[in-house]
């Protein structure tokens, strides 16, 4: 994974290059739902762009920016150049699921059995609340998981390891567009300030 100090500055390259499309090429008055749409769409994509489509959730957030028409002409301007390279390859892969993510999360999904089992040897537990322990635990884990695939762009599609994965790789990227914004804010407060 690349450094934040880079992963900022991508972002920061891209969000800034997709805004100047977005209002050199439109029109001048927008009102501020339009602006916030367009901000918020140009953050995404910024961010989707700048893992350019090699993630799961970098290719769900370009496919929903893409979905409707209003969006998708938004998204393309956003994108500007890279757009049809960057849709196309959405196009062809949202919704698999590499094959070898899955033999590797059997496999560790078998090796987790395993060492389950020799533990439930080892423990003196009563069966009946061994059971009960892990069935509780087992639904908690469950219900986290649906929670965590539906925060997670294109996470529904997505199995539990690269679940994670994707998760941990979003954060990261999240993170850095967070800092980059409030950085601009306390720029943009500073300026104001000194105006007044």
């Amino acid at each position: 994974m690349r450094s934040p100090s880079s992963l900022k500055q991508e972002f920061l390259k891209r969000w800034m290059r997709g805004l100047q499309r977005c209002t050199s090429s439109s029109k001048k008055d927008m009102n501020t739902l339009e602006r916030k749409k367009v901000i918020k769409l140009s953050a995404d994509l910024a961010m989707a762009s700048a893992r350019n489509g090699k993630t799961s959730w970098s290719r769900a957030l370009i496919d929903n920016a893409s979905g409707d028409n209003d969006n998708r002409i938004l998204a393309e301007r956003i994108l500007g150049p890279e757009s049809d390279i960057l849709i196309k390859r959405v196009s062809t892969s949202v919704g698999t699921v590499s094959c070898n993510r899955k033999i590797r999360s059997k496999k560790i999904l078998k090796r987790s059995c395993n060492s389950v089992r020799r533990v439930r040897k080892a423990t003196h537990l009563p069966h009946h609340q061994n059971v009960l322990a892990k069935s509780i635990a087992k639904r908690l884990v469950q219900k986290r998981t649906q929670i965590l695939k539906r925060l997670v762009p294109g996470g529904e599609f997505m199995d539990e390891l690269s679940l994670i994965e994707e998760t941990l790789d979003y954060i990261a990227y999240l993170r850095a567009q967070v800092d980059v914004m409030r950085c601009i804010a306390s720029a943009t407060e500073l300026i104001n300030r000194n105006n007044d």
